[in-house]
């Protein structure tokens, strides 16, 4: 694939200033979204008690833009493919901005909630098309040290997240904590409209009605999930189960057969991207049964306060952040497979690690062995996502893109699902049956990511 030389000159192997000032507005976008997750859940209960909201209602703040997430990422990537990702990218950036000043000025729940998922929106295009992009930018041979990156960026904005929200809320109102991506979205903006790269269109339409069945599908799934985890009646989570299921079928049956079907059929007849594909989804359900039920154990079974709470979550953010990069070098020269592989195990035990914690640990107990998750983690991240977008040819690199957004939200929402089932069914006790949930679920990532060493011969 012809790579511009604007972005990356192959005689120094090295990016062009004006592919830094590209691979700089892509990480300040993928960091303000990634913030934002953080910010806002560090953030609900003052949001609930300003706004006169019942706890249960003001979560809508939440589930809005994870909603909104979820049912438009993979038809946002599809639609990079024929209008250029680049004007998906900038355009859910502008969006995001504009939202957030919504956010910043709304004054009920239900007005945050409407401005929250127009905020997701953005988010979806930014995140449905910051990998296809990367690949844009750097070469084949160095497409790890991108992903890389982007892991880093997002290890980062998960760490630092709940520390900026209590620093925000220390010295002003809520409302700031979307008010200050304003002039953080402008920045992005300024550097991504002349920096990013045009990328091939594809002749192909734009289908809009396997867009509306994809839109249904996965928001009756997220909906059918959360509402079984919560133990509602079991007539309302399997009408939304049923409904998810009837218009996936549907959104199948249309894409079958098409060139680049929204839902990337065509990709996942591919063993190793497949393969990648389950891999993450497993992966982010193990991430999401952590980080849901941590908070609870280290506050309600520990009885530590918030801000020891906020401190011992952070070594998994951390130590992310900095193998990710050391692992997306590492996936230049090594398969995938193996160091995700070897990456999981190593996840798997540090879960299993926390869920054996003794009664009356020490700080350091703890943080030894977050630590050792977020080595685990990282060494799986960025060698997935550079596993997907290598399986994937350039002309579908918005689909996978797309993919490797929706896999790490399915897989944190179904995780978030499974902990609070689990302590809807064992109270108190139910945050250590997460973790060893999530241990399992990071084992059986394991195994397919070394199935790719096999597919691979």
């Amino acid at each position: 694939m012809d790579r511009p030389s604007t972005h990356y000159n192959a005689s120094t192997d090295a990016l062009t200033p004006r592919g830094r000032r590209a691979v700089a507005a892509i990480l300040v976008a993928v960091l303000l979204a990634t913030l934002d997750t953080a910010i806002a859940n560090t953030a609900l209960p003052a949001i609930a008690a300003d706004l006169l909201a019942a706890p249960a209602a003001s979560v809508w703040v939440i589930n809005a833009y994870q909603l909104a997430m979820v049912a438009t990422i993979l038809p946002l990537a599809a639609l990079g493919d024929i209008v250029g990702h680049r004007r998906i990218y900038i355009g859910g950036l502008a969006l995001f901005t504009l939202a957030s000043l919504a956010c910043a000025l709304a004054t009920t729940l239900p007005t945050l909630a409407a401005a929250r998922a127009l905020q997701g929106l953005g988010a979806s295009g930014i995140m449905s098309v910051n990998a296809a992009l990367l690949r844009f930018i750097y070469p084949p041979h160095r497409l790890g040290r991108g992903v890389g990156l982007n892991a880093l960026v997002v290890g980062i904005g998960f760490a630092v997240g709940p520390s900026v929200a209590s620093l925000v809320l220390s010295v002003a109102p809520w409302p700031w904590l979307f008010g200050i991506n304003l002039p953080l979205g402008l920045v992005a903006l300024a550097i991504a409209l002349p920096s990013l790269p045009a990328s091939p269109r594809g002749t192909h339409g734009f289908d809009k009605l396997a867009a509306a069945y994809n839109v249904v599908a996965f928001t009756a799934l997220i909906l059918a999930l959360g509402s079984a985890a919560q133990r509602e009646p079991m007539a309302w989570w399997l009408s939304a189960l049923a409904v998810a299921l009837v218009f996936g079928v549907l959104l199948v049956r249309r894409e079958h057969g098409r060139p680049s079907p929204i839902l990337p059929v065509d990709l996942f007849r591919r063993p190793a991207f497949a393969l990648s594909s389950i891999t993450a989804v497993c992966t982010f359900a193990a991430q999401g049964l952590a980080f849901v039920s941590l908070p609870f154990y280290f506050e309600g079974v520990l009885h530590r306060n918030q801000v020891d709470t906020g401190f011992l979550m952070s070594p998994w953010s951390l130590v992310v952040a900095f193998a990710a990069p050391v692992a997306g070098r590492l996936a230049d020269h090594y398969p995938p497979g193996m160091l995700g592989g070897i990456g999981l195990v190593v996840l798997s035990a540090g879960m299993a690690s926390l869920a054996l914690l003794p009664s009356d640990p020490s700080v350091l107990d703890i943080a030894i062995r977050m630590a050792i998750c977020g080595a685990g983690f990282g060494f799986f991240q960025a060698p997935n996502l550079r596993a997907l977008m290598s399986a994937a040819p350039p002309e579908r690199a918005g689909g996978a893109s797309g993919t490797i957004a929706t896999s790490r939200l399915l897989g944190q929402a179904t995780g978030a699902a499974l902990t609070a089932l689990c302590f809807s069914l064992a109270g108190v006790h139910g945050a250590t049956n997460a973790l060893w949930l999530g241990a399992a679920f990071a084992a059986v990532a394991s195994v397919t990511s070394g199935l790719r060493l096999v597919v691979a011969k």
